[in-house]
């Protein structure tokens, strides 16, 4: 098994949550009746689903910017369901979150494993 970091961890759990969310989204689009019915699924199902595999390929840098795609076009869904206005912006900061708390996490554990490598008692 992989040793993953724990910026990846964090960001993955955050594209899942978002998958959901995404998920209903389209729900509440498809109610609304915001666009068309074929292109509300369409458009909601793939984003969810792309959304849930995202997470494959947070191991390359290019990942995390696709990523942070997701979050600007959660946030401009407000423009069809006014209320992810409000959900994309929390759910951007969750994602900045996740980054800056993993990439410390891994950095103090980085720090950690270097002491005890030349033997300092840490």
């Amino acid at each position: 098994m992989r040793n993953r970091s724990s910026k990846q961890t964090l960001a993955s759990i955050v594209l899942a949550f978002e998958s959901f969310v995404a998920f209903f989204a389209t729900l509440a689009a498809f109610g609304l009746k915001v666009a068309d019915a074929e292109l509300v699924w369409a458009v909601g199902l793939t984003s969810a689903l792309l959304m849930m595999l995202t997470p494959a390929v947070l191991r390359f840098s290019w990942g995390y910017w696709l990523g942070s795609l997701w979050q600007v076009l959660l946030i401009a869904s407000g423009v069809l369901l006014w209320g992810m206005f409000l959900i994309g912006v929390m759910l951007a900061g969750l994602w900045i979150w996740a980054l800056i708390a993993g990439s410390t996490i891994d950095n103090a554990k980085r720090i950690y494993f270097e002491a005890e490598i030349e033997g300092k008692n840490v």
